[in-house]
């Protein structure tokens, strides 16, 4: 085994228990997708890793034969698992309990990156159509079913059947999920080495990041929707309506909507049309424990009064996308001569240009979509479980794991389910207060050349400076341009009102959920994310200054200190 650059198998403050094995793991905290403690029924039932061995085994990757979580401390920890037992043996023997259906061995990683090597090209230039085409259409009629189900008057027994179908939809949806986003992950791979192969090494990361953008997704999409409907309501500034929309928080205008005829009109409309399209998603996707704007339209009015608070305009913020990223292009270009090169760079621009929709749209239909949908089936069972009277709340459910529920819904369960779900809402509480490591176990150089781990920004944040005084927090420069503003620091989704125009938010991450606030806000910072993360990607097309992947801003910035953001940087300071 290679020499480690550093370890951490854990301390007073942050104790960690190891089966054998793992501590020769890399093992990075998964706050890109769940910074926050994660419920036990995620953790069972709808974690992204449980069809990763899909990828791997469908790809032949020689660098990893799986990618799988620990729970440390209330927080999901991921690691990849070598396809060698060259890295570690005891590693390797830890791993392949996972992957029975890959015959690991160092003759296998040696032969299969050749396999790897000639089907990978097939799928990047083949890989849109098959989306358009054939995989779009069976998500959409698989999430047909149920969203048209009959959650009220289903007994328990057919929603039992009903969450083992979402299930299996959900297990299919992320087999589709790995063979997109790997296809998608190199097609973009390829064109950053090609960048540093042709024009010469250096920090090409600001143009890659730029590189990212497009103007057609399901993203772009819902934010126009939500343009019109502001328009629509601007357009007749004495309605009820829009005096509804006068209040100062999302709970005062929907309170003023219901009691006006033509503000209730609005809701059963407007806002209904958005929720049956683009309410399949929360404020953390990767989790079942946060309401769906399908349950509450609260966001939606608070995204639709921002914009009107703002005058935010769809077609200008568009049309600056589009001019950034035709710069971009152009830079990637420029200065290359005709030839074999600048050919090979055309065309890998071209291949990783047309996957950038593929970004928001998985997202919307898989991370988004498909988790809203088994959380929804969750909730229905949830509401039947209180009125029997064996839960207290119909959210209790995402405190139980995947046998347990199916054992309380059959009534054969030997345990106090109120005293289990009681003892483990207290455990994640709990959790909150701790602040989880950016990594444990054994860095090496073969760990940290992982692929996929840029996502989390390393190795960078491995070998970052340290702050040099308590006034300094630094990350990575995800979005370039500097601002000076006053600090909102966002938790929850019920915080979105709070945030007033051109303030700084100071979160731990963002998804889709979040853009509602990107049309005010002066710039970002996050303890999560690298270069290619939510935050980064959404930062750069709304041309806001951002700092992501910070690991502690949240803890070390307060709301209402003011404070200096360097996107170009990545150095943040509290002023005052």
């Amino acid at each position: 085994m290679t020499q480690p650059i550093a370890t951490f198998f854990g301390d007073d403050e942050f104790p960690i228990t190891w089966e054998e094995g793992q501590q020769q793991l890399l093992w990075v905290h998964d706050d890109l997708h769940i910074p926050n403690p994660v419920s036990p029924m995620y953790a069972d039932i709808g974690g992204w890793w449980l069809k990763c061995d899909y990828m791997f085994r469908r790809f032949g990757t020689p660098f990893a034969s799986d990618w799988i979580v620990k729970i440390i401390n209330g927080y999901v920890y991921t690691a990849a698992v070598p396809a060698t037992k060259g890295l570690s043996a005891e590693a390797f023997e830890y791993g392949a309990r996972y992957t029975p259906r890959t015959p690991l061995d160092d003759n296998y990683a040696a032969e299969i990156g050749g396999y790897l090597g000639w089907t990978l090209p097939y799928y990047a230039e083949n890989f849109l159509d098959w989306w358009h085409g054939r995989l779009v259409p069976e998500i959409t009629r698989n999430f047909e079913r149920f969203d048209t189900y009959d959650y009220e008057n289903a007994s328990l027994v057919e929603l039992a059947i009903l969450l083992e179908d979402a299930i299996d939809m959900h297990d299919r949806h992320w087999q589709i999920h790995w063979v997109l986003n790997f296809a998608q992950f190199s097609a973009t791979t390829n064109l950053n080495a090609l960048i540093a192969e042709v024009k010469g090494e250096g920090d090409h990361s600001a143009l890659m990041g730029r590189l990212q953008s497009s103007t057609t997704n399901r993203n772009w999409d819902s934010i126009e929707e939500l343009w019109k409907i502001k328009e629509k309501i601007v357009s007749s500034p004495n309605s009820p309506v829009a005096r509804a929309f006068e209040q100062q928080s999302a709970g005062d205008v929907l309170a003023e909507l219901r009691h006006a005829d033509e503000g209730r009109q609005f809701l059963d409309t407007d806002i209904e049309q958005y929720q049956q399209v683009f309410g399949y998603k929360s404020m953390y996707a990767h989790e079942f424990a946060f309401k769906t704007w399908r349950e509450d339209p609260s966001p939606i009015i608070e995204a639709i009064r921002g914009y009107i608070e703002t005058g935010y305009s769809f077609p200008d913020e568009i049309a600056a996308v589009a001019k950034d990223l035709e710069a971009a292009k152009a830079e990637v270009m420029e200065g290359v001569p005709e030839g074999e090169d600048r050919d090979r760079l055309a065309h890998a621009l071209d291949l990783s240009l047309r996957m950038n929709p593929l970004t928001p749209d998985h997202h919307f239909y898989i991370d988004q979509g498909t988790n809203a949908r088994v959380r929804l089936v969750l909730i229905a069972i949830g509401k039947k479980l209180t009125e029997a009277g064996k839960l207290d709340d119909p959210e209790d459910v995402m405190y139980l794991k995947y046998n347990e529920l199916r054992t309380l819904m059959a009534g054969s369960n030997s345990f106090d389910q109120r005293e289990l779900v009681g003892n483990r809402r207290d455990e994640r509480e709990a959790a909150y207060e701790i602040r989880p490591r950016d990594w444990v176990g054994t860095a090496t150089e073969e760990h940290l050349a992982f692929p996929y781990l840029s996502l989390w920004g390393f190795p960078e944040k491995l070998y970052r400076p340290q702050a040099t005084t308590e006034d300094e927090v630094r990350g990575l420069a995800a979005s370039a341009g500097v601002i000076e503003g006053t600090a909102r620091v966002v938790l929850s989704q019920e915080e979105f009102d709070d945030v007033e125009r051109d303030e700084i938010v100071v979160c731990r991450m963002t998804s889709p959920a979040w853009v509602v606030l990107f049309t005010r806000i002066g710039g970002l910072v996050t303890d999560a994310g690298g270069m290619a993360s939510h935050p980064a990607v959404v930062s750069r097309e709304f041309g806001l200054p951002a700092v992501v992947g910070t690991s502690d801003a949240t803890r070390r910035i307060a709301t209402g200190d003011r404070v200096r953001v360097n996107g170009t940087t990545g150095l943040v300071q509290v002023l005052s």
